[in-house]
């Protein structure tokens, strides 16, 4: 495995008396799809916040090529290249979908201080590539608010790829979509991962995704770390049987 993008160290937060998140650690390496996955509970979405800079942590540190990420707001983070899509997809509904995309080129690129013009016809090529790379560039034109969930999906993916990331961090990404649609999704992810070598780390509850399109797995119980290998050693794992997967292991 070449070096590490992203390193997690002894990562710990605390609400109060209750420990979300205990001595965490692990890494990430350029073109690598890292699923995390855990009952719920078990600090997924602390560890997902503490990386993208939303929570700071109590203890540990997180580098990202070697540069710590602690005390950087989630702005300063993207602009780092780290990219981040969300259970419920956040785009503009009332734009098009070619016009999302060119919104967040625009961003990469600096070039938001007049939204009077809104998009225009600035880095259309570079959008409608995007919009190719994810199929969705047949409905280049559509509004957002009329796409199916799964092409909302396709979209948000094409907006985090426009920061052209080294990371990517996707929580839930295929939370509300059909179950074909599910593979697909994340057949693509996949394959944009290891084509462009960007690191992926995601969180997910249906196995069937988890073990058919990651190159490795961490597993969160209680706040700690309990298992991180590959998918066929994870799935025989028997703390990981006990705590988690049970009946999941059945469709793992």
């Amino acid at each position: 495995m070449s070096a590490p993008i992203l390193r997690a160290s002894g990562l710990s937060k605390a609400y109060g008396g209750v420990r979300a998140v205990s001595g965490v650690s692990f890494a990430l390496a350029a073109g690598e799809v890292l699923a995390m996955i855990g009952p719920n509970g078990a600090g997924k979405t602390t560890c997902f916040n503490m990386l993208n800079g939303q929570i700071d942590p109590d203890l540990g540190t997180i580098e990202l090529a070697g540069r710590s990420l602690i005390g950087l707001k989630p702005r300063e983070i993207w602009r780092l290249g780290v990219g981040r899509t969300f259970q419920i997809t956040a785009t503009f509904g009332s734009m098009t979908v070619r016009e999302n995309v060119q919104m967040a080129l625009l961003s990469h690129h600096r070039e938001l201080r007049s939204m009077v013009s809104l998009a225009g016809n600035r880095h259309v090529a570079d959008a409608d590539a995007l919009l190719e790379q994810v199929g969705m560039l047949g409905q280049a034109g559509r509004a957002c608010a009329v796409l199916a969930y799964g092409d909302l999906k396709r979209v948000e993916l094409a907006v985090a790829l426009a920061n052209r990331p080294r990371l990517l961090l996707m929580d839930e990404p295929t939370a509300g979509m059909a179950p074909k649609e599910r593979g697909e999704l994340m057949q693509l992810v996949a394959s944009l991962a290891h084509g462009a070598n960007i690191a992926v780390l995601f969180t997910e509850h249906d196995m069937d995704v988890v073990f058919n399109h990651a190159d490795r797995i961490i597993v969160l119980n209680r706040g700690e770390l309990i298992a991180d290998g590959r998918p066929e050693d994870v799935r025989a794992d028997r703390r990981v049987r006990e705590v988690y997967l049970g009946s999941h292991s059945a469709h793992a």
